[in-house]
Order: C-alpha cells, then sequence, then structure tokens
C-alpha cells in the first residue's frame, strides 16, 4: 500500500502536493479507533489558491480536443484498476466497509464509471444544428465537488470524470472522514496525464472549505453529494452567486413486494439492498412495503437472511457488516433503534446497543422491524444504517401511496410479475426503480425527485450536467 496515499499530509493544488496549516484532521478507523492519517484542516486561503489554480488551468484544458480529454479519464480509468486492492483497503481502513464489499464496489465502480465517460466523448452532441441555430455545448468552467464519505472515491470519480471530460477544471473537498483515495486520484491523474490546475483537492471541513467552495465567485458550478440537510445550506451559500448547483441527497426508498413475486427473491435482494455498506448508501431500499396477508412469511424469510450478516471486523472476508463510519454514526443510527422500539414497532431482529463481542468499534445490530407505520420517525427519516422496515399495505393503491409518503425520491425497487411490476414502477415518484432486481447501469442516469436533489449524474444526462448551451444564429 502507497504511504504516500495514506499518510500525506497535504492538499493537491496546481499538480503539486502543498502544505496547508499546521492544524490536521484525524482519520480514524472506525473498527479500532485507531488513528491512520491524518489530514489537514483547510481554510478559505486554500480554496482560493485551488480556484485560482484552476481557473488559470481551464482556458487549455476547455481547448483540448473532447477525444484527447476522454482518452485521459480513460487512462485514470485504467491506473484506478492498477491500484484496486490500494484503494479497497483503504476503504476499509478509513470508513469501515468491508473488505469484500471494498473490492467489488468501492474499488471497481469508480473504474466503470469513468471508463463510461471516457467512451461517452466519441458519440456525445458537442454540437448540434437545429434550424438556422448552431447549438453548442461547451465546458462550465470551475466546478466546485463535495462528496460525502460512505462511498469515498465512487462519488468523487461521479463528478470528475464528467467534469474533466466536458473540459471542467475541479475543486475537490472530500470528506474529511474518509479522504485518502482523493489522495490516490490526484497520484493517478496526474500519472494520467491532467495538466496542473485541472484537478485540485482541498481538505477540510464542510462549514469552512464547502462553505468557501459554494460561496465562491471563482466557482461556476458546485456538485455536492451528502445529505438534505447539508444540501440545503450548499444551495443556501451557492445562491448568491447564481451557480449552477447540482444535488444528490438523502433517500429512504421502498422496496414494493406485490402478491406474486418471487417472495425468496424479494427479501433476499432486498434485504442486500438495505444492509450494503452496513446500510450507508443514500440509494438503499430501507422500507419493504409487503401485502399484510403476506407479512408473517415476509417476516420469516427476512429474519433467516438477516442472521447471515457476520457482523465484525471490515478486514474480515467473512464480514458482511462492518462498522459504521464513525461513533457519531453509532450513535445516530442506534438512537433510530431506540425510538423504532419506543414508538411500538415490533422488533423481529436485532436491537439497540452494540452486537455481542464487540465492546469497541463503532458496530450496530443489525435491525428488522416490523408493523411499521407508514408515518413513524423510522418510516420517514434517513437512519443510514442497518435497519430494515418492513411496513404492510392493503392493495396495490396503497403500497403507492406509502412508497410515495416520504419527501425523499431517490431510489426504489419492485418485484412482482413483469408487465405489473413495470406499471407500479412508472407510479413512483423517484430517480430509480429497479424491477425484480434489475443490475446497476452506470449509462443511465442517477438523481432523486424531491428532497433527494436535482440534476442527474451518470451517462449522457451526467455529461450535460457540466456543460453550458450555447445557441448561434446564422
Amino acid at each position: 500500500m502507497s504511504t504516500k496515499a495514506l499518510n500525506a499530509s497535504t492538499h493537491w493544488i496546481g499538480g503539486e502536493a502543498v502544505a496547508g496549516t499546521t492544524d490536521l484532521i484525524d482519520v480514524v478507523n472506525p473498527a479500532t479507533g485507531e488513528v491512520v492519517s491524518q489530514v489537514p484542516s483547510g481554510t478559505a486561503a486554500d480554496v482560493d489558491r485551488a480556484v485560482a489554480a484552476a481557473t488559470a488551468a481551464f482556458p487549455a484544458w476547455a481547448a483540448t480536443d473532447p477525444a484527447e480529454r476522454a482518452a485521459v479519464v480513460g487512462r485514470i480509468a485504467e491506473g484506478l484498476e492498477r491500484r484496486a486492492e490500494e484503494i479497497a483497503a483503504t476503504i476499509t481502513r478509513e470508513m469501515g466497509a468491508p473488505i469484500t464489499l471494498s473490492r467489488f464496489a468501492q474499488a471497481v465502480f469508480p473504474v466503470k464509471v469513468a471508463a463510461s465517460f471516457a467512451a461517452l466523448a466519441a458519440d456525445f452532441a458537442w454540437t448540434e444544428q437545429i434550424g438556422n441555430s448552431l447549438v453548442v455545448r461547451e465546458p462550465i468552467g470551475v466546478v466546485g465537488a463535495i462528496t460525502p464519505w460512505n462511498f469515498p472515491l465512487q462519488q468523487v470519480v461521479s463528478k470528475v470524470a464528467p467534469a474533466l471530460v466536458a473540459g471542467d477544471t475541479v475543486v475537490l473537498k472530500p470528506s474529511e472522514m474518509a479522504p485518502l483515495t482523493a489522495g490516490i486520484l490526484a497520484e493517478v491523474a496526474a500519472e494520467a496525464g491532467v495538466p496542473a490546475g485541472v484537478f485540485n483537492v482541498v481538505h477540510g471541513t464542510g462549514p469552512v472549505v464547502g462553505e468557501a467552495i459554494a460561496a465562491h465567485r471563482g466557482v461556476d458550478m458546485v456538485s455536492f453529494t451528502g445529505s438534505t440537510r447539508a444540501g440545503r445550506r450548499v444551495a443556501a451559500v451557492a445562491a448568491d452567486t447564481v451557480k449552477r448547483v447540482a444535488l444528490e441527497l438523502g433517500g429512504k426508498s421502498a422496496n414494493v413486494i406485490l402478491d406474486d413475486a418471487d417472495l425468496a427473491h424479494a427479501v433476499r435482494h432486498g434485504l442486500s439492498i438495505a444492509f450494503a455498506n452496513g446500510g450507508q448508501v443514500c440509494g438503499a431500499w430501507p422500507r419493504m412495503l409487503v401485502p399484510a396477508s403476506l407479512q408473517d412469511e415476509v417476516v420469516e424469510l427476512a429474519v433467516a437472511e438477516a442472521a447471515e450478516y457476520t457482523v465484525g471486523d471490515p478486514a474480515d472476508e467473512a464480514t458482511r457488516i462492518g462498522p459504521m463510519a464513525s461513533e457519531a454514526q453509532r450513535d445516530r443510527v442506534d438512537g433510530y433503534i431506540e425510538r423504532g422500539v419506543a414508538d411500538g414497532a415490533r422488533l423481529v431482529f436485532g436491537g439497540p446497543g452494540r452486537p455481542d463481542g464487540l465492546p469497541r468499534g463503532a458496530y450496530v445490530r443489525p435491525t428488522i422491524f416490523a408493523d411499521v407505520a407508514p408515518d413513524s420517525v423510522i418510516a420517514q427519516e434517513e437512519i443510514f444504517g442497518p435497519v430494515l422496515t418492513i411496513i404492510p399495505y392493503v392493495d396495490d393503491d396503497h403500497a403507492v401511496e406509502i412508497a410515495n409518503g416520504t419527501m425523499y425520491g431517490l431510489t426504489g425497487g419492485v418485484f412482482g410479475s413483469e408487465d405489473r411490476a413495470l406499471a407500479i414502477a412508472r407510479r413512483l415518484r423517484t430517480g430509480q426503480v429497479d424491477v425484480n432486481g434489475g443490475q446497476w447501469n452506470p449509462l443511465a442516469p442517477f438523481g432523486g425527485y424531491k428532497q433527494s436533489g436535482n440534476g442527474r449524474e451518470f451517462g449522457r444526462s451526467g455529461l450535460e450536467e457540466f456543460l453550458e448551451t450555447k445557441s448561434i444564429q446564422r
């Protein structure tokens, strides 16, 4: 493993490592409480330097042929793939994802995303003739990217790759809780031929560095992924400069199981999405909606399946659920479990408190509630942990009403006969719906309705987010 990436307490500005202030932020392994690295606690002045570097680099990068920009991003994908094991181990250490998940998803998804954007450039309509108008799609400018800790590299690449293909320059603030792979990406990007100043990294906290990026007059767009609460703040701070703001925020997605579904498959797959990454996924399915007459059977299947989710050391290949990403997150999730019990939901698996045999580390007990009221706190608020709420419904209309009955609308699932499930999927007010376990597609647009955000990531829509459109009449 590269000690440079794990231990470098520097920003990356103008194509080189830049020392920050003497104030450092500890990066803590949530499984042990051990400090594994430190990064600088950046300042508004650091953001100014990074924006200046990005601004200076923009004209030449924007003028670079899109095919060459795409080739650079393709080389980034190759570089990340070569360092996949290092990336997986780093993410497991800094935020507690089980190593098998880190290898399968945390390290692999960024490669697929970068490669998909590199491939898009060749067929993209950079110019288009509409009547007497030449419609030109141009880089938007300097992009500020602010990313979360749950998928620390994927969320970065999902912004940086399309921005670079579009011809933008980037100032990134990775999460201070899981910042280490941003250093790896900076190294890979430089090796891939990204010119100095095109990609910059400023470490620090959201209230300082994040707000400085969002407010900066030299930043033309902010792309943010995180909680809905934080997204509201980013939008408010950015509003003074009327810059474009793309938000990918929270979720409380529903998995609708119809009465003609393959119950075993629907429950097994639904639980895997609900518990993936310890439930710390904005697109998780924490609400399982089931016909009231089938709830007991679904509960039995879900409890049996949940018993197979080994909780423990994330570096152990047998572990399926590691710690929460921090002690604060552990306390938050455990508090919601206690709230579910207090509000009268039927606890059928897990419960509050630490798992047996794990007295230290940010661990919670994977938990399942049944007979959950659709308007209860645990059915409405984003818990962001391995907590499944089983909610009974009367008929299809009732299921759709419950599924659409939160302030969120990010993802969802429907299981049942193909035509009927597709009809239900069309009625859900959410940005992405999987029917009978449809596979993830990096070319399909991803993003939310309602307070799950605005804008789209991935595919052609994800590239268009980072472009301006100009009409030239002739």
